[in-house]
């Protein structure tokens, strides 16, 4: 566990190193999208520092390895090699199956009116994730549009139709690897969260 929190420690340290490349290049798109991936790696010290709610450090070292790989790549990586993009899209659909899974096995547990079968679940969820990639794609075309009609420089890349089809597809591959391969540790995480929220229920 201290080795993953040291390779998340350097994933955040790396995100200060892209930010202050951004800042030094006069580069916005790489300053806000560093700015907003460090943001997104203090997340779980927040929740555990204010809430109490202790996320796992493997869970931890996903989110960051994913806001980096996506920082990084604004600094020409998406131009220069093909597959980025596919890769970034791929590590951000896991992050968000992880969590649709979770929170979902945790309402499961946590409500006994509720019984949502195995496979219902794993359906959902890889509908959630692609929702959820429609949302991205048409969050970067208006992003880029607002950017455009005020003269600005904009903050995230878009290749087209074609491309937007693609990273739905990785998407949907990120989400197929999380019910292939985590769906055990999923429900332990998910009963974790029922217990946290029962705790904080009878707190209150």
């Amino acid at each position: 566990m201290d080795r993953l929190r040291l390779l998340n420690r350097t994933l955040q340290v790396g995100l200060v190193g892209i930010l202050a490349f951004g800042i030094l290049a006069r580069n916005v798109s790489v300053v806000v999208n560093a700015l907003a991936g460090f943001g997104v790696t203090l997340v779980p010290a927040v929740l555990a520092r204010d809430r109490e709610l202790l996320l796992d450090p493997r869970f931890t070292l996903v989110v960051s390895a994913a806001v980096f790989l996506h920082s990084i790549g604004m600094v020409g990586l998406y131009d220069r090699v093909w597959w980025w993009d596919h890769l970034t899209h791929t590590f951000s659909a896991t992050v968000v199956a992880v969590v649709a899974y979770t929170v979902v096995w945790a309402v499961d547990v946590h409500r006994d009116d509720i019984h949502l079968p195995p496979p219902f679940t794993g359906l959902f969820v890889l509908a959630f994730v692609l929702a959820m990639g429609v949302l991205w794609e048409a969050a970067e075309f208006l992003a880029r549009v607002v950017a455009i009609a005020l003269g600005q420089q904009p903050v995230l890349i878009l290749y087209g139709l074609e491309d937007s089809m693609f990273d739905l597809l990785f998407d949907l591959l990120g989400g197929i690897v999380v019910m292939v391969f985590a769906t055990t540790r999923l429900r332990h995480w998910g009963e974790d969260l029922a217990d946290w929220v029962d705790r904080r229920l009878e707190a209150s």
